[in-house]
């Protein structure tokens, strides 16, 4: 009887290695090797200045991704139902305004009062005044976008937005979060910078090969816009004037944390949501794309997964962290975006059924 059991233990470990070795997963995972982690040190002490947000209710939706705010003061916000809120003022129910019929994640009005949408699902999208929705692009250089993410638009009136995953898309695997799972996992290099020209109705590639490029942001001064390469903890600038036109190299590396969107703030500062704290397990499996694969074979439940840590870093032009909010309650929800105003901060989420707001003075801004 032992030497049964050993002898069907043993064929279970077998067929479980081979299971590990070879059952066939989505991921092709390349082998990099991840910078060296700062933790909650330095620029990235660890405080409480997050603490005090309060809630702008979403009326049973939920995930407010990003947060857009019309020249009316109006608030708008999208949710994973692909139904974007409007909030006419802070006391207002929240509206149904428009229905992308995908999930809309970045926003950002144009010139003519058209909000500009990437929406993960259907590309980049324009939604007029009276909520009617119009697909602007769906590929770049023959190529399709599948994960259009965020978005900001400069004076000229061109789009900068971002093509997270051309292999990953949400539709494909669950859901925007799931997507970005399995490209960070991969490290591929699936995700591109684009840029949509409303004059000649076209769409090229600025930046490809990035890990997952997220938040878009163009400069103030127009001569340069910043994009999130979430899969590789740092911010890059692309130079659209001056002598490096059409270069990039990063303006900020080595974060502590995930950078999901970027925005233009007051006082000349970008503002990063840092949506989720590093891995030290895919830190330390960088080089080790096989263990990679295998782990993507392992229940969904076992695998790394987002933790939440609420925290945003504003960065001046030079890269330099000029704020620091964390708030290390772990019910904090999972920032994504912020938008500055006079006197609050309204913060993005993946998950929360309300617009996180923080009044700026509270926070010590």
């Amino acid at each position: 009887m032992t030497k049964k059991l050993f002898t069907g233990i043993g064929v279970l470990v077998l067929l479980l290695v081979i299971y590990l070795l070879t059952w066939p997963v989505p991921i092709d995972p390349v082998s990099w090797k991840a910078p060296p982690n700062p933790g909650y040190t330095g620029a990235f002490e660890a405080n409480s200045r997050l603490a005090g947000f309060e809630k702008l209710p979403l009326g049973g939706l939920h995930g407010p991704e990003d947060i857009a705010i019309n020249d009316r003061g109006w608030i708008y916000a999208p949710t994973h139902e692909g139904v974007i809120v409007r909030l006419k003022s802070e006391d207002a129910s929240p509206e149904k305004w428009a229905d992308t019929g995908g999930r809309p994640l970045g926003m950002d009005f144009d010139a003519h009062g058209n909000l500009i949408v990437a929406d993960g699902d259907r590309g980049l999208l324009s939604v007029d005044p009276q909520g009617r929705v119009k697909t602007l692009a769906t590929e770049a250089n023959g190529q399709a976008i599948r994960y259009a993410d965020d978005v900001d638009v400069a004076a000229d009136g061109k789009i900068y937005f971002s093509d997270a995953s051309t292999k990953f898309a949400p539709q494909d695997f669950g859901g925007t979060l799931e997507a970005s799972l399995v490209d960070i996992m991969e490290h591929g290099g699936h995700g591109r910078l684009l840029v949509y020209d409303p004059e000649t109705a076209e769409t090229q590639t600025l930046i490809d090969g990035l890990n997952f490029a997220n938040g878009v942001a163009v400069s103030p001064d127009q001569r340069f816009v910043l994009v999130n390469e979430t899969g590789s903890y740092r911010v890059v600038r692309y130079w659209l004037e001056g002598p490096e036109k059409g270069a990039f190299e990063p303006i900020i590396e080595a974060l502590p944390a995930f950078p999901d969107n970027i925005s233009p703030g007051q006082a000349g500062r970008f503002w990063v949501a840092l949506v989720s704290p590093r891995n030290p397990l895919l830190d330390k499996l960088s080089d080790n794309p096989l263990i990679r694969k295998m782990i993507q074979r392992i229940p969904q439940g076992l695998r790394p997964k987002a933790e939440a840590y609420g925290h945003i870093i504003a960065i001046n032009k030079s890269g330099d962290v000029t704020q620091n909010l964390q708030h290390p309650d772990p019910a904090v929800p999972l920032n994504t975006g912020i938008t500055e105003t006079d006197e609050y901060l309204y913060i993005g989420s993946l998950a929360t059924d309300f617009i996180p707001r923080l009044k700026k003075s509270e926070a010590g801004i």
